[in-house]
């Protein structure tokens, strides 16, 4: 399940994800890996509220493309825990642009994980670096030259 929220002036979404068997490790814990899953998706619900559709990335050729990871492990979550994953644009530069990310238990409010990730606009198959779309320029913050 998952839900879009328009009302912010920054881009922002929430998506609800249960931990399956295939998520953990031999003691019922999350594998670091997966939670880079539920990030993945929430990125992807990100990248189409930001006007990046899955279907027009295939026939554009014009994908965002992770460039960094951060991200920091706080607390375990574990086998059928319900996990909340937020996700919104952080900043955006001339020709890349910051998503951020918390992955929270509801039931204790427990943080499991905080994340930022770089990206980049990248037109294939020939990985030609692009500039941000011009409607994103709102969200680029005051007195930001880019890179």
């Amino acid at each position: 399940m998952s839900h879009i929220e328009g009302t912010s002036a920054v881009p922002r979404i929430e998506t609800e994800v249960q931990v399956m068997f295939f998520d953990t490790d031999c003691a019922a814990v999350v594998h670091n890996l997966a939670y880079l899953r539920f990030i993945e998706t929430a990125r992807t619900l990100l990248a189409e509220q930001l006007g990046m559709k899955l279907a027009e990335m295939a026939t554009t050729g014009r994908y965002p493309v992770v460039v960094r990871t951060e991200i920091d492990y706080r607390r375990p979550a574990k086998l059928a825990d319900k996990l909340v994953v937020e996700g919104w644009l952080e900043r955006v530069e001339r020709v890349r642009f910051w998503c951020a990310f918390q992955i929270t238990r509801p039931i204790d409010e427990t943080v499991i994980a905080t994340c930022r990730q770089m990206l980049a606009l990248i037109e294939m198959p020939e990985g030609k670096l692009l500039r941000l779309p011009p409607e994103w320029e709102p969200y680029r913050a005051p007195n930001d030259s880019g890179r």
